[in-house]
């Protein structure tokens, strides 16, 4: 029982400087997607960034229920609702303003695409999505508080 105690702490204790590694970096905040219809909040998600939709223009149907994942590929999880939906994580630091090898998931056509973001000089968000050689990047715009 100590042991399991013991280990449970020193792995607790091996993840937080990690964590607390994120939460200073420049991109962890909340972010407009290209479009300005929906917001994106990223934050500290243990070694890693995630990031979910937290704000829609238009989070509901016209019959008042919420917008689901049906355009995913994988059908059991074409239920779930848009809002809240984690688009974004499993990213590696490269260094402070920079994560890579993270992947990307665009609700709007049910796919997910590797994924890097970055700071750039302007302070907007590089967020780019591949799929094997061939990469986009989109830039994301922080919300003002």
């Amino acid at each position: 029982m100590k042991l399991v105690r013991n280990l449970l702490i020193a792995a607790f204790v091996l993840a937080l400087p990690a964590s607390v590694q994120a939460a200073d970096d420049p991109v962890i905040g909340t972010w407009w997607n290209v479009k300005k219809t929906a917001q994106i909040t990223i934050a500290p998600c243990g070694k890693s960034v995630c990031g979910r939709i937290s704000m829609m223009d238009e989070p509901n149907k016209e019959d008042g229920t919420p917008k689901l994942d049906v355009n995913n590929e994988e059908e059991s999880l074409q239920g779930r609702t848009i809002m809240g939906l984690q688009i974004i994580g499993g990213f590696e630091k490269e260094e402070v303003g920079k994560w890579e090898d993270g992947d990307i998931y665009n609700p709007e056509d049910g796919k997910t695409y590797s994924s890097n973001l970055a700071i750039m000089e302007d302070g907007n968000l590089g967020v780019e999505g591949c799929i094997l050689f061939f990469c986009q990047e989109q830039i994301w715009t922080p919300v003002k508080q």
